[in-house]
Parts: structure tokens; C-alpha cells; sequence
């Protein structure tokens, strides 16, 4: 029996109109934009200035906090301002503009395709080369790779878990770069298990990819102490503490991290990207990004440098449908919808869905019909519908004693919803507060 987490979930419709559809590298246009936050923590310093000449690879933008990550450029040209730009949450944020002159990168990044597998690197000095590389998780979360590496005090890892399941509807990146890049990836898996000093790590992949179950599985022949597990498709699978409950059947107590069971959880695209860290001297400048949608006309999985925007990414894919109402940066459940298809790539960006008007549109919300559904499939294990009305009104220390601070945001309680509640934005609203709230108490 296939193995899954033993608390809420829902199986909504896949859409993976891109399986299987190989990564293409997209064009490099006359100007990219970078912005100087792509991922959780503090915001980098810029390095440059107007009129500076960049390679691809140059640090352009330094971290000024443990939990922050470097920025590269990822093209070569001159910089022509720091200024703002709009990200993919609406907000504007410091990025550096680079006009683009050719294509020419750092002297020390290895571009040949030749696998490299023998690393002398001792833990540290792995852990050093991912920080200085901007390493970040590829799955959305964007928080710096290199802090995950280092446990706090007291903690110690037993078990590396590689986040192999990409169970967001539509989105397909991670599987193609799974099945494009099999052995890197299994490489990059043995680095991070060197960094952290553990000597088994699990891959989990969701069984709706037997094609990556059947790769990994044979490559992992080669590989000591890494086994492959195939798991029912369930979303929020994704989640680290869903996904440790999956594979190893612990449950990660509540304000906790996933440490304190002895689990570190990676991305597969998290895995690659340290690979070509360390065995490559490769920052990360690039990623996969996967253009899906119902109506759009070439769904696929591109290459793109990171800075470029999101319309050149559309345009490959065919451009704009007639019928677009919406475009979200990510997948259906956990994406931001953007206002503007100038915002660029970043380090995070896994996905652009084009939904057409007719189910980018909200129905009317009515009375909760008290049906528990929201409660059934919370992967949390809480109370959706409580947590939104002690928002409402805004009820705080309650709205923290029913852990409202525990919701990972999946959006399993408003898509269940029969009454269309929008229970996942007052809940993101309220959850913000009360960290708000926690965290003065703190000070």
C-alpha cells in the first residue's frame, strides 16, 4: 500500500498539460531585471553600480543576514540603474536593471555537461559553496538553503528527505528536471547528505510519476543509503511536515521545525541546484519554470534565466489566450496571482498558469452550512472556519491558542468549501497579525 500523511488532503484535478514536454532554454531579451529579494529573510545589499560591467555569475547583490542569500547576475552587459520593480506579490522591491551585451560568464563556472561525482569538499566547506552560490528552495519557499544545512544547537539530523513530489495541479518543472537530469540530481542528493553528516536520505515521489520512480529507483543502485519512496497522490504532499509524516510516520509537534525529528527536507530542483553549486561553481542564475493553462496554445517547460519577464515566457508559450482572466505565479493552490506580466523570473518562480475568465471568478460567498469539510481535509489538523471567523473579528489571542500560526497556507479549506468561503485569506490575514503579535512579545 502506497503511503501518504494521515492527516486531511484532497486530490484535485491534476492538469499536467506539460508532462513530459522537454526543457527548452528561452531566449535572453536586450534588458533583464533582478530584483535583490528572492527569498524568505533579510534583503542583499547591491555590490554594483551604474555603468558596472557584469558576467553571468557576477555577485551583484551580497546578504546582509545568516538567513538571506546571495544574488548573481544572469546575464552579461552593463548596469544601468538600481531602481524598483513590482514582484510577484504585488510589492515593490530594489533590483538591479542590466542592459545585456553577449553572453559571457565567470571564468571559474564549469559549463561542460560532464558529470562530476567524486566532491572532497568537507561539510563546511559544501555548506560555504551553496551559501555563496545564492542556493535557495526551488520548490516556492525560497528560503536559504545554506541555513537548513546547519542545525540549531541541541538538534541533529538522522535523515535527508528529497521533496520529489510536485503535487500542485498543472505544475511539471520538477518532474521534467527530474527525468533531464537524473544522475546530477543523485549527486547533489550525496552532497547534501555530506553537509549535514547522514549517511541515508529518502526520495519521495508521488505515484502519478512511475516514470521518475522506475529512473531514480535503478539510479540509486549506485548510490549507498539512498532509497526511493513511492507515495499516493495526496495534496499538500509537498509540505515538509506532510511529507515527513509520509515517509517516516512522524508528526513535526506544532511551532516546530522539522529538525527537532531529525528530518532535513530538499527540494529535487534544491538538489540540482547544489550540484551545480559545488561541482560546477554555478550559482544559481537560472531555473525551470513550467507555462501552463487550459487554453494556452504550447503549455511547457522552459529554462529561463532569472530577471527575465514573465511575457517572454508567455509569448514562447504562445502568448496570451483571448479568454485569460488570471495569471498566477506558481500553481492553482498555493500561486499569487500578479498584476502585470512584466514582473521577472526569479529564483523562485516554479510556474505561470494562465486561468481563462470563467473559473478565475469568485462565486458569491454564502453561510457556512457547519458541513466540517474545511476541517476534514486540513492538513494542520485545524479548524478552518473558526480561524477565519476569530479573524473577522479580529479575536487574536484566541485565533493563536487554535494555532492559527500552524496553517501552511495550502488552500485545501477553500477549495472544499461548498459555501465559497474565502477561508484561506482571512486566515493568511489573521496568521500574519498574530506572528505580528508574537513577535513583539518577543522584543
Amino acid at each position: 500500500m502506497l503511503k501518504t500523511f494521515r492527516i486531511g488532503g484532497i486530490h484535485p484535478k491534476e492538469n499536467k498539460f506539460s508532462a513530459g514536454k522537454a526543457i527548452q532554454p528561452i531566449a535572453i531579451p536586450a534588458q533583464v531585471t533582478i530584483p535583490l529579494t528572492q527569498h524568505i529573510g533579510a534583503p542583499c545589499q547591491p555590490v554594483v553600480k551604474k555603468g558596472d560591467k557584469v558576467k553571468v555569475g557576477t555577485l551583484i547583490g551580497k546578504t546582509v543576514g545568516f538567513v538571506s542569500a546571495n544574488i548573481h547576475s544572469s546575464v552579461s552587459g552593463t548596469v544601468l540603474k538600481i531602481d524598483k520593480v513590482l514582484d510577484t506579490s504585488g510589492y515593490k522591491r530594489d533590483a538591479v536593471f542590466i542592459k545585456v551585451e553577449g553572453d559571457e560568464w565567470e571564468e571559474k563556472i564549469d559549463r561542460s555537461k560532464a558529470l562530476v561525482k567524486e566532491c572532497s569538499l568537507s561539510s563546511r566547506e559544501i555548506i560555504d559553496k551553496i551559501s555563496a552560490a545564492g542556493i535557495v528552495g526551488m520548490g516556492g519557499a525560497t528560503f536559504p538553503t545554506h541555513v537548513k544545512l546547519i542545525p540549531p544547537p541541541g538538534t541533529k539530523a538522522e535523515v535527508l528527505i528529497i521533496n520529489a513530489v510536485e503535487c500542485e495541479p498543472y505544475l511539471t518543472s520538477d518532474h521534467q528536471l527530474m527525468m533531464e537530469k537524473t544522475d546530477e540530481i543523485m549527486v547533489g542528493i550525496t552532497l547534501l547528505m555530506k553537509a549535514i553528516n547522514v549517511s541515508k536520505a529518502v526520495i519521495g515521489i508521488e505515484n502519478n510519476k512511475k516514470d521518475a520512480i522506475q529512473k531514480f529507483t535503478l539510479a540509486a543502485k549506485a548510490f549507498p543509503g539512498i532509497t526511493v519512496q513511492a507515495l499516493k497522490v495526496q495534496y499538500p504532499q509537498g509540505g515538509e511536515k506532510q511529507l515527513i509524516d509520509a515517509v517516516l510516520r512522524r508528526q513535526v509537534p506544532s511551532g516546530a521545525l522539522p529538525i527537532s525529528v531529525g528530518a532535513v527536507v530538499q527540494n529535487a530542483g534544491t538538489a540540482f541546484a547544489v550540484y551545480e553549486a559545488v561541482q560546477k561553481n554555478k550559482p544559481l542564475v537560472e531555473r525551470v519554470v513550467t507555462i501552463t493553462g487550459k487554453d494556452v496554445k504550447n503549455p511547457c517547460n522552459v529554462l529561463s534565466r532569472v530577471g527575465i519577464p514573465l511575457n517572454n515566457l508567455i509569448d514562447f508559450a504562445g502568448g496570451l489566450p483571448e479568454t485569460t482572466g488570471k495569471i498566477v505565479s506558481g500553481g492553482p493552490m498555493m500561486g499569487k496571482a500578479i498584476a502585470g506580466v512584466e514582473v521577472p523570473v526569479t529564483k523562485g518562480t516554479s510556474g505561470v498558469l494562465i486561468i481563462p475568465t470563467l473559473e478565475s471568478k469568485r462565486n458569491k460567498m454564502k453561510d457556512c452550512i457547519r458541513c466540517t469539510k474545511c476541517v476534514n481535509v486540513c492538513p494542520m489538523g485545524l479548524n478552518p472556519t473558526l480561524l477565519m471567523n476569530l479573524t473577522e473579528y479580529e479575536v487574536w489571542d484566541r485565533a493563536e491558542k487554535n494555532r492559527i500560526t500552524d496553517c501552511i497556507e495550502c488552500g485545501s479549506c477553500s477549495y472544499t468549501c461548498p459555501s465559497d468561503r474565502p477561508l484561506l485569506d482571512y486566515i493568511r490575514l489573521g496568521k500574519g497579525k498574530v506572528m505580528g503579535i508574537v513577535r513583539a512579545r518577543k522584543n
